[in-house]
């Protein structure tokens, strides 16, 4: 690649989309904060990090949409916004389990299944297969971001301790259908490796 393509490429990736998801990763730490700060106790702390928490899960969807719309897809934004997605949701989790909130087995899972998948995806993309997010995997994303928003707000403090079976059933859903869509990605994966040897043959 010559130097002037190169420097078109660095211009292309600093775009809005990109800027909203570095937004995302640069308020994690910030959601970490508020969240443990708290301290389980359902204070000001603890609404301040779910609605931040609600927010940068929100523009999840908002940066991939301007991004597909308006042409803006970038090689580094498909590198930035799943690990974006995957240190909100993996990194809230693992803050509730220190909580006592989420059990370490449910967290464990998840975040197993989050970066094994992540770590797959951007092997494929660097041989030059883009492995697109099955619905599958849409519906986990989305019941996922409801589960630990859901979690992360002291409801049961307002509403009463019947939000606490409403916050488990929720993260249960959300465990199987993670699982479930990691089983469909590992079916993807075994069928990229089988026409990758029938290529080479």
């Amino acid at each position: 690649m010559t130097s002037s393509a190169e420097g078109r490429a660095r211009s292309a990736n600093w775009n809005l989309p990109n800027a909203i998801t570095i937004v995302r990763i640069l308020l994690a730490p910030i959601f970490f904060w508020l969240l443990l700060a708290d301290g389980g106790e359902g204070g000001a702390l603890r609404w301040a990090a779910t609605a931040l928490f609600v927010v940068a899960i929100a523009t999840d969807g908002i940066d991939g949409h301007i991004a597909r719309s308006r042409g803006l897809v970038t090689d580094l934004g498909k590198i930035l916004d799943p690990i974006a997605d995957k240190l909100l949701t993996s990194g809230a989790l693992v803050c509730l389990s220190i909580l006592a909130e989420v059990p370490w087995w449910v967290t464990g899972l998840i975040v197993l299944r989050e970066v094994g998948i992540t770590v797959w995806r951007f092997v494929e993309l660097g041989r030059g297969n883009v492995v697109p997010a099955s619905s599958g995997g849409k519906l986990k994303t989305v019941v996922q971001a409801v589960a630990i928003s859901v979690a992360l707000a002291p409801l049961p403090v307002l509403l009463g301790e019947w939000m606490a079976w409403v916050n488990a059933v929720l993260i249960a859903a959300a465990l199987v259908l993670t699982v479930w869509s990691g089983l469909l990605y590992v079916r993807d994966a075994v069928r990229l490796a089988r026409e990758g040897r029938a290529g080479r043959a």
